[in-house]
C-alpha cells in the first residue's frame, strides 16, 4: 500500500475515537497512544517492513501503529488486553483501509501460546511499559517464527536490553535477550508524540534472531543461572550461586569448571559464560527457575 494521507490517525481523531469509546487511558495497562503519522512511519521504516510480512503486534490501542503496519503492506495479528479497543480496532481498520489483512486476538499477551492465520515473521509494537520485557521475552521463547523484532519501550528499558557485559544497567534481561537475538538500541521517540504525554522518555530496541548458544545446558538452566547470578548484584558469583548449587564450595568448582574466576560478579559475564555454568548444574537444580520473563528489581 502507498502512504495515504488520511491512512493514519491524527490527534484530533485519537482524542474523539477515545472520548467516543469512553477510553481514559491508564497506567495499570501502561497505555499511551501515538498520535503522530511521521513517527508511525518512522517505526514501520525502522522495522523493515515489507509487503505480505506476517507482523504480530501487542497492544495495538485505537490503532496508530496498526494501520502504519498495515499501510506499508504487512497482514497484522494484534493482541489486546482491554475490551473495548479490541472490539473497536477492526472498526477502525477497515474505515482508514478497506480491505486490509487484520486479526485481532482479544488476550493478555502473556497467556497468548498461538496465534491465528500464518506464523508471524516480525513482532512490532509499542509495548506496555509495565509488562515490554517479559512480553519480549515471552515471545520470543512462544513463537520461533520471530525473526525480527523492533519495539518502543522505556528508554532506561531499551538501554538496558541492548547493554553490553560491564555496563552499569547490565542485568537479566540484557542475558536473556542475548540469548535469542543480537540486541540494538534504535530511534529515540519524542514524548511529545504520545496521548497522553509519559513522564519517561521512550526508545526502540531492534533484535534480529539467531540460534542460541551451543550448549548441552538448557534454556531453563540457563536463565536460573541468570536469575541467582543478578538477584543480589554485589555478591559474588561464588555467593550468589552458593543457592542453586547447594553450596558456596559446589559452587566455586562449578565456576572454575567452566572456565570463570567465581570471584566476578554477574555483571562482567556474556550469555555464553552463563551457558557454560548451567552445564555444571545437577538435573535436580531447576524445577521452576528460568523464568523467560524475570527481570531483576
Amino acid at each position: 500500500m502507498t502512504d495515504t494521507p488520511g491512512a493514519l490517525l491524527g490527534p484530533a481523531e485519537i482524542r474523539e475515537l477515545a472520548g467516543r469509546l469512553g477510553v481514559r487511558p491508564t497506567k495499570t495497562l501502561g497505555q499511551n497512544f501515538v498520535h503522530d503519522g511521521g513517527t508511525v512511519r518512522k517505526i514501520v521504516r525502522a522495522a523493515g517492513v515489507r509487503p505480505g510480512d506476517r507482523v504480530v503486534e501487542v497492544g495495538p490501542g485505537l490503532g496508530s501503529l496498526t494501520l502504519g503496519l498495515l499501510e506499508a503492506g504487512a497482514s497484522v495479528v494484534a493482541v489486546e488486553i482491554d475490551p473495548v479497543l479490541a472490539g473497536q480496532l477492526a472498526e477502525t481498520v477497515e474505515a482508514h483501509l478497506p480491505g486490509a489483512d487484520l486479526e485481532v486476538v482479544r488476550a493478555d499477551a502473556l497467556d497468548v501460546s498461538s496465534l491465528p492465520g500464518d506464523a508471524p515473521t516480525a513482532l512490532v509494537a509499542n509495548l506496555p511499559y509495565n509488562v515490554a520485557v517479559p512480553v519480549l521475552l515471552t515471545f520470543l521463547e512462544r513463537f520461533g517464527s520471530l525473526e525480527r523484532v523492533l519495539v518502543m519501550v522505556q528508554a532506561e528499558v531499551a538501554d538496558r536490553l541492548a547493554a553490553e557485559p560491564g555496563s552499569k544497567v547490565y542485568g537479566v534481561p540484557s542475558v536473556k535477550a542475548a540469548w535469542y537475538a543480537d540486541v540494538r538500541r534504535s530511534l529515540n521517540v519524542s514524548r511529545t508524540v504520545f496521548w497522553p504525554v509519559p513522564n519517561v522518555d521512550s526508545a526502540l530496541v531492534a533484535m534480529e534472531r539467531r540460534e542460541p548458544p551451543s550448549t548441552t545446558a538448557t534454556r531453563a538452566q540457563v536463565f536460573a543461572v541468570v536469575d541467582a547470578a543478578f538477584a543480589q548484584r554485589r555478591k559474588t558469583l561464588r555467593a550468589a550461586l552458593s543457592g542453586l548449587f547447594g553450596s558456596g564450595a559446589v559452587a566455586e568448582a562449578a565456576l572454575r569448571a567452566a572456565g570463570v574466576d567465581p570471584a566476578l560478579r554477574g555483571e562482567r559475564l556474556g550469555v555464553v559464560d552463563f551457558a557454560r555454568i548451567a552445564e555444571q548444574l545437577p538435573a535436580s537444580a531447576v524445577q521452576q527457575g528460568g523464568r523467560a520473563g524475570t527481570v531483576e528489581a
